[in-house]
């Protein structure tokens, strides 16, 4: 089982001398699955030759993904053949109903980190904009106190702009997850940050020690790290 990040799979320009009829078939079949006549010539000689390329993993952890996720209907999943980013989303019990996306970006040469996670919300409403910016403050502050020392320096970074935070996607020291533990790891850390942050806009914690124990929780339960 090959392990995501690991060798970076670089591509070098090369010639080949192919039959016309081939050629047409590979067009179309590269436009019916949105790529192109190299990415799909690639694609069947890694499949022929048992290379992994990076989009094959990155396809692979999308579909295990989906498959976390499974039928419900709150976490509707979306993405593209041959594209490095999934989207998640999920409606907020709150006025007017907004919807939060969770975008994965998986790097197709990850070093260091290996993908960005970042939570993009669409709303009017100050008191709802100020909370989830209190939310992200707190969920960064626990992170810092109890899992930035498990991590390479530097590699757990942050960022918040007017309808978007960020977060990188990085591997824990000396790690690395075989597709299915890194699925897991990502589809669960989705899921404890939204149900977190449901409660948290809901009034449900009392106190922010509430918070963290909530989050505590999840950490001790097996959560993977990412």
């Amino acid at each position: 089982m090959k392990k995501f990040g690991g060798r970076n799979m670089r591509k070098t320009l090369y010639s080949l001398i192919l039959s016309e009829d081939v050629v047409k078939e590979i067009d179309r079949l590269a436009e019916k699955e949105g790529t192109n006549r190299s990415n799909l010539v690639n694609e069947v000689l890694a499949e022929y030759v048992s290379v992994t390329t990076p989009e094959k993993r990155i396809a692979d952890v999308f579909k295990r993904i989906e498959d976390f996720f499974g039928a419900n209907g709150d976490f509707p999943v979306y993405y593209e053949n041959h594209d490095n980013t999934l989207s998640i989303k999920s409606a907020l019990s709150y006025r007017y109903r907004p919807t939060l996306r969770y975008e994965v970006e998986l790097y197709r040469a990850p070093e260091g980190t290996f993908g960005e996670l970042k939570v993009n919300f669409r709303t009017q409403s100050p008191e709802l904009l100020n909370k989830l910016t209190e939310f992200f403050a707190y969920w960064e502050r626990m992170e810092e106190i109890y899992v930035f020392s498990l991590f390479n320096a530097g590699n757990i970074t942050y960022s918040l702009d007017e309808y978007k935070w960020t977060r990188s996607l990085s591997f824990p020291k000396n790690r690395r997850y075989e597709t299915e533990d890194l699925s897991r790891a990502i589809s669960d850390y989705v899921k404890v940050f939204d149900r977190l942050l449901k409660k948290f806009l809901a009034g449900e914690y009392k106190s922010v020690r509430e918070l963290e124990n909530d989050y505590l929780a999840a950490l001790n339960g097996g959560m993977l790290l990412i």
